[in-house]
Order: structure tokens, then C-alpha cells, then sequence
């Protein structure tokens, strides 16, 4: 790996790009990977129904899109064609407030990053457990979690262009037996079923949190910018080919099941699909799923874990971290430093309550994002006359408008959130703050050694 820098009167930061003999990711694995960093298939909408009924949760899958992703991604295309590095939104919020935003903007992205990655093992032993009660408790289901995150890592460790590559075949082997189960379910759907409101009382904490976990994470790609190949072009076309077929691949099975099956409301859980398509069609189906769900899970996992090991590898080439976290395999040309504390701290946290797991993923990755709207929107302003490979076609008055839209949402999950979340976000909010200036300490008593200041960086 290399590491450009710019002088200090430029306007760009110093980059993260591989050796040139590495493999890059060209367009179509981008695109999956895209894919899967945000949703890897309709697992997990189902909570939706169960939380507000088939109609509200029809229109989140179909509305929450133009309001929160596609904000999300023309912000991710603009800001990662103009500054191509691993550090993604880290370098962003520097570039825009300084040293302190940067690094805040990098602690929150990376424990939201690290919590979401936590959940998908928990996300395919939940699945699996229809098939094999066992992994329902117990020692069991612990062992399944710890296994399925170490055999991942691994994988993850042998290369983006493997996982990238991968993430094309998980993508649609997953998604096949939704696209059976739809096209089976059209004689059996019955159109006004799509109209029912469900129960009177609404879990509006679960509805948004599911809408938002489910379609969110968008600028997470970012952090792989410094691997992708001709990422000028590259970027903007995946990030678009990423939410059509995000968006579809989430209606389409929604639809088909909530027209062609009537259950209790309740039943409407994560796993509820598998149920639906043995209903449908039968148990080959519901295998088929369960199947799809765990191939699903573990894209989910590699897309994840890989953008928050190069999100360390880029902070610790911008001076936000010690210069041993930018640490490549000699074999496999991964930062393995970082791969291997994602695992751990993922590992970790996969022992709690999985809805407690995605509120706090969200709520950490909102504040996350409010930062990132604020640095976009300052950029614009700050620096005009920037070279922006891709631009966001709307002056500063559209591109605030654009940004009130998706934080008027964000505040929702602030406000709906339990108390646990509370209490564990406002921890590790505090430790953010704590662990910047931790990281000036070790500087200035040359503690760790350091790739350059992130104060004096320009």
C-alpha cells in the first residue's frame, strides 16, 4: 500500500491506494458489494409487517428509498469521486470541520459499522433455528455464532477482490428462491390484502428501525474507494444499479407475500419469509430460503467487515490512528490489524438482543450521518471550485432541501429509541470524544508511531 500526499496548500487530502500489481474491484462486484452492505436480500423486512401492517410497511419499502437512499447515495457518489481514499467519510468530515469531526465522524461510522456486522450471524442462526431448533438457546446457538464469525473472518482475510467476487454468487443464489416464491404466489395474491392497516397499536420503534437498518449504510462503500478500479467512474454507476435493484429485490417478494398469505400480524417476525414460502409452495421452498438466508447472511457479513477493517486502514493512514492499525498481510494484501478487531469486537456484541443490536447500529450511524450531511453541504460551499468528478445536480438551496428531507427521519430514531439504546450509544459517544483526545496523548508522548498529524493535515 501507498500513501499520497498533497501539499498543504492543495485542497486534497492525502489518499489511500493499493500497489498496483493488487487486484481491484471493478464495476459488477462493486455493485453486490454495494448490495450487500446495505441489504443482501429481503431477510429481515418482515418486522415491518408485524410492527404496522402490510400496507404501512408496502409504502416505507417503496417511499423510504427516495427520501433516505437515494439522498445517501448521490452524497456517497459525489463525495467518493472527489476524494477516492479508504477513509471514506472520515476524510469528508476532516476535510470539512477538522481533525475533532474527523475523528468522531470515524469512532460513530466504525461502532455502527462493527454492531450491524454483529448482527448477521445472529440474522442467520435465526433462520437456521426454523430448520434446526437446537440453535434456538443455548450453548448450541453460541457455538454456531462464534464459528460462523471466525470461518467469515478468514475469508474476509483472503482478499476484497475473492469477497468482491463472492458477493456476485451470494447475491443470486439467494435471491432465486424469492424470485420462485413471487412467481408461484401470483395466482394466490389477493390484491386487498396490500390495503390492510393491520392492528390499531403500532411499534413505530420497530417499523422505522427495520426501514432504516434495512435501507441504510449506503456511504459505507466508501471506505473502499482506494480499492476499486477507475472509482471516478466506477462508483457513480454501481451506487445507481445498487438502489434499483436493492429496492426491487425488497418489494417484489413483500408484495407476493402479504397478498398471497393471511396470517396473524404477530407471525410477521425475522425468519417470517422461510414460513410464507412453505405456505406458498412447500417445505422445499421454506429449505430453499433458509438456504438463501444463510448465504445471504454471510455476504451481509464479508461486504461489512471489510469496509469497516479499510475504514481503520485509511484513519490510520490520515494520522487518526496508530500507524500499526494500516498493517497489510503479506499474503493476501488485507489489513488484517483490522479485520481481526472488526471479528472481535462483532463477536462480541452478537450476544445481545438482535432488535436491540440494529437500534443501536442506527442510532449510532444517525449521528453519523448528520455529520456527514453538515460536511457535504460545507464542502459545497467551502470549496466551490473543486474538481468534483461527480456532482450532485443542485445548487446549495436544493442540496440543504435534499439533506432536511432524511434528517427529519434520523430524528425519529433519536426520539424512538429504549433505553438501552440510550444508554449504550451515550457510552460510546462519550468514548469517542475520550478516544480522540487518547490518540493525541499517544502522539504527543510518541507512544505509538503515527503515519502524520491529523491536526496539521490540509
Amino acid at each position: 500500500m501507498a500513501t499520497t500526499e498533497t501539499s498543504r496548500a492543495s485542497h486534497e487530502l492525502p489518499v489511500t491506494t493499493t500497489d498496483s500489481t493488487a487486484k481491484k474491484l471493478t464495476l459488477v462486484p462493486l455493485i453486490f458489494l454495494i448490495y450487500f452492505e446495505v441489504a443482501g436480500g429481503p431477510f429481515g423486512e418482515e418486522p415491518a409487517v408485524q410492527a404496522a401492517g402490510p400496507l404501512l410497511a408496502i409504502l416505507g419499502f417503496l417511499i423510504f428509498p427516495f427520501i433516505w437512499s437515494v439522498p445517501e447515495a448521490l452524497i456517497t457518489a459525489e463525495l467518493s469521486t472527489t476524494f477516492p481514499g479508504n477513509g471514506g467519510f472520515v476524510i469528508w468530515a476532516h476535510r470539512a470541520f477538522g481533525a475533532f469531526v474527523g475523528s468522531m465522524m470515524g469512532s460513530l461510522k466504525y461502532l455502527s459499522g462493527v454492531i450491524n456486522v454483529a448482527s448477521f450471524p445472529v440474522l442467520c442462526v435465526t433462520y437456521l433455528e426454523k430448520l434446526f431448533p437446537v440453535l434456538e438457546s443455548g450453548w448450541p446457538r453460541n457455538v454456531c455464532i462464534f464459528t460462523s464469525t471466525v470461518v467469515l473472518s478468514f475469508l474476509n482475510y483472503t482478499g476484497l477482490a475473492i469477497v468482491g467476487y463472492a458477493a456476485v454468487v451470494l447475491g443470486l443464489v439467494s435471491l432465486s428462491p424469492f424470485l420462485v416464491m413471487s412467481a408461484i404466489a401470483i395466482p394466490k395474491i389477493q390484491p386487498h390484502r396490500w390495503g390492510s392497516l393491520g392492528s390499531k397499536q403500532k411499534d413505530w420503534n420497530l417499523y422505522f428501525n427495520t426501514l432504516f437498518w434495512n435501507l441504510n449504510f449506503w456511504d459505507n462503500v466508501s471506505t473502499l474507494a482506494g480499492e476499486v478500479d477507475n472509482p471516478q467512474k466506477t462508483f457513480p454507476l454501481a451506487l445507481l444499479v445498487a438502489v434499483i435493484f436493492t429496492c426491487v429485490a425488497y418489494l417484489i417478494p413483500l408484495l407476493a407475500v402479504t397478498g398471497a398469505v393471511s396470517v396473524d400480524q404477530s407471525r410477521w417476525e425475522t425468519g417470517f419469509h422461510a414460513e410464507a414460502a412453505e405456505m406458498i409452495a412447500g417445505t422445499w421452498l421454506k429449505i430453499w430460503i433458509e438456504i438463501g438466508a444463510v448465504l445471504s447472511s454471510i455476504g451481509l457479513f464479508e461486504a461489512q467487515l471489510s469496509s469497516s477493517a479499510y475504514q481503520l486502514e485509511g484513519m490510520a493512514e490520515l494520522g487518526f490512528l496508530p500507524k500499526f492499525f494500516g498493517v497489510r498481510s503479506k499474503w493476501f494484501n488485507t489489513p488484517w490489524v483490522g479485520i481481526l478487531l472488526s471479528a472481535l469486537m462483532s463477536l462480541g456484541l452478537s450476544y445481545m438482543n438482535f432488535t436491540d443490536i440494529i437500534s443501536s447500529a442506527n442510532f449510532l450511524y444517525t449521528l453519523g450521518m448528520y455529520l456527514e450531511f453538515a460536511s457535504f453541504l460545507w464542502l459545497r460551499k467551502k470549496l466551490p471550485e473543486m474538481k468534483r468528478p461527480y456532482r450532485v445536480p443542485m445548487n446549495i438551496p436544493g442540496l440543504v432541501i435534499m439533506c432536511l428531507v432524511p434528517s427529519a427521519f434520523l430524528m425519529l430514531i433519536i426520539v424512538f429509541a429504549t433505553k438501552i439504546v440510550y444508554l449504550i450509544c451515550g457510552l460510546m459517544t462519550v468514548g469517542s470524544v475520550g478516544w480522540y483526545f487518547l490518540i493525541n496523548y499517544f502522539r504527543d508522548k510518541k507512544i505509538f508511531e503515527f503515519n502524520q498529524d491529523a491536526d496539521n493535515v490540509n
